[in-house]
């Protein structure tokens, strides 16, 4: 199983400043059955309401220097970070995931491609 947690900010289209990623490129990995949530600066409270208010459900929402609090509630094989700042790679190393930067994802079918 996978975890994927998504930054906001500056990662997805809906953050403030907007993002490569789409709601729709979130709601693909759910449906491929990893676990989605959402790894950020901003409250658990308003991760929360603004990926309901994009239409998303999540598994999980963490303050991203919390991340490594997710390994113990998951029972996962691989962890994803992706976000779009060094403090972001910096915080999911920390954690023990993958890390990703926004601009940058594998080519779909390239080695290490999510989907």
């Amino acid at each position: 199983m996978t975890l994927i947690s998504f930054d906001i900010d500056g990662t997805m289209s809906f953050g403030d400043p907007p993002g490569p990623l789409t709601v729709a490129l979130v709601q693909r990995c759910r449906a491929l059955g990893y676990r989605i949530g959402s790894g950020s600066d901003r409250t658990e409270r308003n991760q929360w309401e603004l990926w309901r208010a994009h239409g998303v459900e999540l598994d999980f929402v963490s303050l991203k220097h919390r991340l490594s609090d997710l390994r113990a509630r998951f029972q996962v094989t691989r962890c994803i970070h992706i976000g779009d700042t060094e403090m972001d790679e910096y915080f999911a190393r920390q954690a023990g995931f993958e890390f990703w930067f926004a601009d940058a994802l594998p080519t779909e079918g390239a080695t290490g491609w999510i989907l």
